[in-house]
C-alpha cells in the first residue's frame, strides 16, 4: 500500500522565480499563453506553447520547468526528467528544478536517483518540507525505514501541521513493527484531516498487524466510506476478513480492488488465498496465475493449489521455484514432498521431508514410513 502523492503541483507559482526580463516579446506571448493552459489542465496545449517559447529564446530556464511540470501532468517523466535537467543546466542552484526532477524519478521507481535529487534541492534550500517528504517516500521504496523516518521528522519539523508526514512516518514506523510509534501517528494525521482515507487505512493496516482484524475492518471500511475508490482499503480488508474465516467477504472485497486497479498483483493472491480455502482449487490456480504474471512471488500458494487439484508435477515446479525465492519455507518443502509421494518418488519425498522437519515441521510418521 502506498498513499497516491500528488505528482505534480501546478507549478505555474514557481516560474516566476526564474527571470523572464531579457526574454523577447514573442517569447514571453508564447509562456503566458502556455501557463494560462497549464492553469486549465489543457496540458498538450501548454508543451506546444513553451516549446514555441524556447524556440525563441532557447535558455529560457522557466518555459523548460513549465513544460516539464506539463509532462509530468501527463505522466511523461523521462520527458519531464530531460526538461528539469535542461534548467539546472541553465541555473544549477535552482532547487525547484532539482524538487521536481526527483519526483519524476521517483515515478520511473529510480528512488536512488530521486533521493539524489531531493539531497541537492534540500542543500539548496534547508526549508524545502516538500524535499524531505519525497526523499522519506524514496527511502521508504528502498526499506530504508529509519532513514525515512529521519526525513518525516525534519518535514514535521518545518511544518507541525503536515498531515502526510504524520501519515509516512507511521507507515515507517509499521513496516519497523513499531506499531504503538505508527498509531500515534496515523491519529494525528485523522485529527489534522479528519476526512482523508489514508489515515483510516494507516490505522487498519497497523490493527491487522495486531491480530485485531475486526477494529481492521472497521477502519478500512471508513476509508471506504471517504474514499470509494480506495483499492487498498479493500484489498487490505480483504486479507482481514480472510484471518476471520470469512472468505467469500474476503473475495468480494479483493475482486472489488482487482475492478479498482486491475494489476493489483496482491489482490489477486489474497483472493487465490480465499478461493483455497473453499476449496475453489482452478480458481485459486488463476488467481495465483495472475500474481505471478504480475511479478508477484504467488507460487507457494500456486503449487498447493495444484497439490491439491492433483497435479503433482505442476505442484513440484511451482514449489521448486518458491523454494529457490524461499530457501527456509518449510511447508514448501513438506507439499513437495508430499506431491513426490503421491508420484511414488520415496527418495526425493524423503529428502524434502527431512529438509522440512530441520526447519522444524512436524512430518506424521506415516508419511514417513511410506518412504521406505
Amino acid at each position: 500500500m502506498k498513499k497516491k502523492v500528488i505528482v505534480f503541483f501546478l507549478v505555474v507559482v514557481c516560474l516566476h522565480a526564474v527571470s523572464m526580463s531579457q526574454t523577447k516579446n514573442g517569447a514571453v506571448d508564447w509562456w503566458k499563453s502556455a501557463n494560462t493552459k497549464l492553469e486549465r489542465a489543457d496540458y498538450q496545449g501548454a508543451i506546444a506553447d513553451y516549446t514555441e517559447a524556447i524556440k525563441l529564446k532557447p535558455d529560457d530556464a522557466s518555459a523548460y520547468i513549465g513544460r516539464g511540470g506539463a509532462k509530468g501532468f501527463l505522466a511523461d517523466y523521462k520527458g519531464a526528467i530531460d526538461d528539469f535537467t535542461k534548467v539546472i543546466g541553465l541555473k544549477p542552484d535552482f532547487a525547484t528544478a532539482y524538487f521536481y526532477r526527483g519526483k519524476a524519478k521517483s515515478h520511473l521507481e529510480d528512488y536512488q536517483g530521486a533521493i539524489a535529487d531531493y539531497t541537492e534541492a534540500i542543500k539548496l534550500k534547508p526549508d524545502n518540507e516538500g524535499a524531505y517528504i519525497g526523499r522519506g517516500n524514496a527511502k521508504l521504496f528502498l526499506a530504508n525505514y529509519q532513514g525515512a523516518i529521519a526525513d518525516f521528522t525534519e518535514a514535521i519539523k518545518l511544518k507541525p501541521d503536515d498531515e502526510d508526514a504524520y501519515f509516512y512516518r507511521g507507515k515507517a514506523k509499521y513496516f519497523l513493527a513499531d506499531y504503538q510509534g505508527a498509531i500515534a501517528d496515523f491519529t494525528k494525521a485523522i485529527k489534522l484531516k479528519p476526512d482523508d482515507a489514508w489515515g483510516y487505512v494507516g490505522m487498519g493496516m497497523v490493527k491487522d498487524g495486531l491480530a485485531d482484524y475486526k477494529g481492521a475492518i472497521a477502519d478500512f471500511t471508513e476509508a471506504i466510506k471517504l474514499k470509494p475508490d480506495n483499492e487498498d482499503a479493500y484489498r487490505w480488508r480483504g486479507d482481514a476478513k480472510h484471518a476471520l474465516k470469512d472468505y467469500q467477504g474476503a473475495i468480494a472485497d479483493c475482486t472489488k480492488a482487482i475492478k479498482l486497479k486491475p494489476d493489483d498483483a496482491s489482490a489477486y493472491r489474497y483472493r487465490g488465498n480465499a478461493k483455497l480455502m473453499l476449496e475453489d482449487y482452478q480458481g485459486a490456480i488463476a488467481d495465483y496465475t495472475e500474481a505471478i504474471k504480475l511479478k508477484q512471488n504467488a507460487y507457494f500458494g500456486r503449487g498447493k493449489a495444484k497439490f491439491l487439484f492433483a497435479d503433482n508435477q505442476g505442484a513440484i515446479a511451482d514449489l521448486t521455484k518458491a523454494i529457490k525465492l524461499n530457501p527456509d519455507d518449510a511447508d514448501a518443502y513438506f507439499i513437495r514432498g508430499s506431491s513426490y509421494v503421491e508420484l511414488r518418488q520415496k527418495s526425493k519425498a524423503l529428502k524434502d521431508f527431512m529438509s522440512a522437519i530441520e526447519l522444524g515441521y512436524h512430518v506424521p510418521q506415516e508419511l514417513l514410513d511410506l518412504c521406505k
